[in-house]
Order: C-alpha cells, then sequence, then structure tokens
C-alpha cells in the first residue's frame, strides 16, 4: 500500500495521495492548485498512474487542483453529489464506492461545514475534510453551513466509526498530522457539549474571521471550466436534442464510458456498449476494441458519461488516435434523463 500525507503551509491544507501498489493507478483528497507540480512529480517518482481527483467539499480558503489535475493527467474528477463546482465528471452520494485498482473507498455525506461535505472511509482511516478535525470541528457560519447538521453528522455518523479508526482532515493550524475517533472523543473540546443545542450555541459565537482567500477560493472553484466548451468549438459534440435521434441508428455506436457502480445507479442509454473511461487508452488504440469497432463497422461512435466531462476528454483522445468519427453527448446522461430521454436498467 502506498499511503503520502502532503502538506501546503500557506493554506494549512493536507493532501493524501493514495496507491496499492507502485506501478497501480492512484487517487488523490483535496489537492492545492499551487502544489500539482509537486503531485505530479512524486506520481512520476511512485511509478504510479493518478486515474481520481477527489475533493471533500467546496473549499475556501485554497484553489482547488482537480482542475488542472484533470488537464494534465485526464485524470477523473469526483465530489459529492450535491456540489455546485463544474470541474466535477463523477458525483457520488451517501453508500457509494469511490474504486480504483486495489482500493475502494466508502463516501459518507456529512453536511454542517459546508453543504457539499463528503468524508471518505478507507478500511481504517477516515479523510474527514473540515466536518471533523484534529481537536476541532469545522466552521458552519458560510457556505450553506448548519451546526445542528454538523452536530448530527459527527455525533451519529463520524464518531459511531470504531475508535481505532484514524482520522485525517484536511486541514491543521497546529502541526497535528493525525488522530483518530477515539482520541476525538476524548479530548476535542468542541465535543464536551451536553447537548445538540449547546453545540449550535458554540458555533454561532465563534466570531470567526473570513478565511482569507475566500472571496477568490469559492468562485474560482465552483467555475474551474470545462472541457466540453472547447470540444464543441471543434465541433466534436452533439446536443442531447441531437443526441435523441441516435439509439437505434445503424449507423451510430454509442459508447457508455461511466463505471459499473454509475451504470446500476443511474440507468444506460438503450443500446449502448460499455466502455469504461479508466480503459479507455487502450481501447483506441490499433488492436483496442474501440479502435477495431471503428475499422471494421466505420460508424460513428458517440461518446457518453455522467455530466459530458469525460467524454469530452474521451473525444480528445479518439480523435488524437486518428478516430476522426468519434463525438460526444453534451452533459452526458444527466441532461439526457432532464430531457426525457429513455433509460433501461
Amino acid at each position: 500500500m502506498i499511503f503520502r500525507q502532503l502538506f501546503d503551509s500557506t493554506s494549512g491544507t493536507y493532501t493524501y495521495l493514495l496507491a496499492s501498489r507502485h506501478g497501480g493507478e492512484a487517487l488523490i483528497v483535496d489537492p492545492v492548485l499551487e502544489r500539482v507540480d509537486r503531485y505530479l512529480q512524486l506520481v512520476r517518482e511512485l511509478d504510479l498512474k493518478l486515474v481520481k481527483a477527489v475533493d471533500t467539499h467546496l473549499h475556501a480558503d485554497h484553489i482547488t487542483g482537480l482542475g488542472a489535475l484533470r488537464d494534465r493527467t485526464q485524470c477523473t474528477t469526483v465530489m459529492g453529489e450535491n456540489t455546485k463546482a463544474d470541474v466535477v465528471s463523477m458525483r457520488v452520494g451517501e453508500g457509494d464506492r469511490i474504486e480504483i485498482e486495489g482500493l475502494r473507498l466508502e463516501v459518507l455525506y456529512t453536511p454542517g461545514h459546508t453543504d457539499d461535505s463528503y468524508p471518505f472511509l478507507w478500511g481504517d482511516r477516515v479523510f474527514t475534510g473540515d466536518t471533523l478535525l484534529i481537536r476541532g470541528t469545522g466552521r458552519t457560519d458560510f457556505q450553506n453551513g448548519d451546526p445542528r447538521a454538523q452536530y448530527d453528522s459527527i455525533f451519529n455518523k463520524l464518531l459511531k466509526l470504531p475508535d481505532e479508526t484514524m482520522v485525517y482532515p484536511a486541514h491543521d493550524y497546529k502541526g497535528e498530522t493525525v488522530s483518530t475517533i477515539g482520541e476525538e472523543k476524548l479530548f476535542n473540546p468542541r465535543l464536551k457539549v451536553k447537548s445538540i443545542d449547546e453545540y449550535v450555541d458554540l458555533m454561532n459565537n465563534l466570531n470567526l474571521p473570513n478565511p482569507k482567500m475566500m472571496d477568490v477560493a469559492v468562485p474560482a472553484n465552483m467555475q474551474v471550466g470545462l472541457h466540453q466548451e472547447s470540444i464543441a468549438k471543434k465541433g466534436w459534440a452533439l446536443s442531447v436534442a441531437e443526441a435523441l435521434a441516435l439509439p437505434g441508428r445503424s449507423d451510430v455506436t454509442l459508447v457508455d464510458l461511466r463505471e459499473k457502480s454509475e451504470r446500476d445507479k443511474h440507468g444506460v442509454i438503450p443500446g449502448s456498449l460499455h466502455a469504461p473511461y479508466r480503459d479507455l487508452p487502450q481501447h483506441i488504440v490499433p488492436g483496442g476494441m474501440l479502435h477495431e469497432l471503428a475499422a471494421a463497422t466505420g460508424k460513428q461512435m458517440v461518446f457518453y458519461c455522467a455530466f459530458g466531462e469525460r467524454s469530452a476528454m474521451a473525444v480528445q483522445a479518439a480523435q488524437d488516435a486518428g478516430l476522426n468519427s468519434t463525438r460526444h453527448i453534451q452533459g452526458g446522461i444527466d441532461a439526457w434523463k432532464k430531457t426525457g430521454g429513455p433509460i433501461s436498467r
């Protein structure tokens, strides 16, 4: 197992790099934009392939590295389903799993610090974002924060984990690196309250100054920028209205790039072929499934995913590989379903 805890001293942010083995797939949690070069250097040094970049919530104190990592590695960007960030290509909810080779994170939902706070449980450790900090808890006075919801998230969810579960937060300002659920129960002063009303009163009277970068970071993290816009300008995109006529056409192959868990949860466009985005590089080269299918049939290949981000990156990669008849559905199956497109299970 590979586990690295990385620190940005400017924002006090911890970033976590995970993988099951050298030479394998890797996942990164809560990356900071200014540290992206360092992350990618470490990925190269450890002989890893970064396939997913994850944020626990929309950060107010730094600009996320999700967009830069997406652009430089074509990785899948992941956040909780309540987020308003446009960079997200895969959204997850309570009970879902984020998977890469040999590694699985279980998704929790803990509103309170923000309304899009999602910790991730990995075996004997939990990445708590800003919900539960070491000897503290995340503030609840902006970004739809709610101290009552946070009390419920902490006391009725995170503190129900085994006491030996290691706590890895997104931030620390005192030099602490890790705690445990049991330690926080015993020593966290914010958790010494006797009732939810006492906790609400405590959180409502912290009177903290806003994060220094809040006015910059929040809008920047909401609007990182979409790959879909540049792909549309190249003429490689289909609107949902155009895509609705595709199922059943003999000259078109629809290709679903989502993972099996997404297909099981949200359904599929009838008649589509499954080729997960993470396996795309091997499918579009000579001898690969999609390359040989295009050569054998001459059909136009139309990619789709959840929201259109992975499919936009896939079109660019396919075009670069010489598959010139590839297009993608803007907005993905999310837009398809909103316009009443047929779904099969």
